[in-house]
């Protein structure tokens, strides 16, 4: 396991709810996860409080999350997320991105998902800590303090098996070319995965 270091301060990469989600009245824009994910949310002093996933997002709720950023030499491995994912469907974004469950770890969960998503595991480091706002679709909305990780191998050391439920295809980018495709079609890529590449136009964090 590559030795991360904790980042000491969180970087603030939007200005926090420039336009928050609109209160809800009546039915929930789609339903609560089934069986219940239950993610951290994050109260004002920091502290963790029990939230399921959906009613986070509706809401605009602060809550904990992560994104893992896999290289090979200059190239990022990014998937492209299936086209019924509850938000985001059919766009590109880094390599993966989750919540930890309530009470998780953040590296495990980093683990996790890699494996749920992507079939493979691999040593990770854990670089910065951001926190970003972005309206994400289906009446949702993002108000997350990302935990980012990121690591360097040879492609022929992993065997990418997608999960169709969650990706539907992947593939190697440089950041130039990255930065050149979501200048060209933003639509195609998240909200969140523009913000950070605006940020680090060549992913240099």
């Amino acid at each position: 396991m590559l030795q991360s270091a904790i980042p000491e301060r969180v970087l603030h990469l939007t200005s926090d709810q420039q336009s928050g989600p609109a209160p809800i009245e009546g039915d929930w824009p789609i339903p609560p996860t089934n069986p219940p994910i239950t993610i951290p949310g994050i109260n004002e002093d920091g502290s963790h409080f029990p939230v399921e996933k959906i009613e986070a997002h509706i809401k605009g709720l602060h809550h904990q999350a992560l994104s893992v950023f896999v290289f090979s030499g200059s190239e990022l491995l990014i998937q492209r997320r299936a086209f019924d994912k509850y938000h985001c469907g059919g766009q590109w974004a880094n390599t993966c991105c989750t919540h930890p469950h309530f009470g998780e770890g953040i590296e495990p969960a980093a683990q996790r998902r890699l494996q749920e998503e992507l079939g493979f595991r691999t040593p990770l480091e854990q670089r910065l800590i951001v926190e970003y706002s972005a309206d994400v679709g289906n009446g949702l909305w993002e108000r997350e303090r990302v935990h980012m990780f990121r690591t360097n191998i040879a492609k022929d050391d992993i065997n990418i098996r997608l999960n169709p439920e969650e990706v539907c295809e992947t593939r190697w980018i440089s950041p130039d070319d990255l930065h050149r495709e979501i200048q060209l079609s933003p639509e195609n890529f998240t909200p969140w995965f523009r913000i950070y590449v605006n940020e680090y136009p060549q992913l240099d964090f």
